[in-house]
This record gives C-alpha cells, structure tokens and sequence, in this order.
C-alpha cells in the first residue's frame, strides 16, 4: 500500500534520545519527553516516581543516615577501647 503524502519524520528523528540502560545493556533508543531526559517509560511521564519523603520503600531502616552514623560511632568507640584495653595490657 503506497503512501500518497510525505510523511515528515526529521523532527523526530532529530530529537534528544532516552538514554537510559535497557535490560539488554544498550542505551534506550525511544524520544525523550520535552522538558526531559528520559522517555516515558523510565520516567518521563508526568506523575511518575515517587512523592518527595516518601517512606514506602523503607523498611528496617538499616541505611538511613542516622544508623549509618550510628555504626560509625560504634565502631570509632570500638577500636578506641580496643586500643585502651592494649594499652593497659603492655
């Protein structure tokens, strides 16, 4: 079936790719949103993502910034007892 008018694909042939990394390894190769980066499948959508503070994916709170911080005192008071105890030993 021939086409009888002049399809006009330049403008988007020449728009900003996705560039996100398929499940293949290969970069996305579907337009971008206007105004975006990615396309809306990885995220460009409007709507897409999660609300600012969200806490849904957050569940024993292992790596939030304050248990983090926590285990480095810890340990800081770990080693310095540690080394305490050696000292006292010699």
């Amino acid at each position: 079936m021939k086409r009888k008018h002049k399809c006009n694909t330049a403008p988007m042939l020449s728009s900003a790719r996705c560039g996100a990394k398929t499940r293949s390894g290969k970069s996305c190769r579907s337009p971008a949103v206007a105004g975006k980066r990615r396309c809306r499948m990885h995220g460009g959508a409007p709507g897409s993502g999660a609300p600012k503070g969200n806490k849904n994916a957050l569940k024993t709170g292992r790596y939030t910034k304050q248990a983090i911080e926590e285990r480095c005192e810890l340990r800081r008071l770990i080693r310095a007892s540690e080394k305490f105890l050696d000292e006292i030993v010699d």
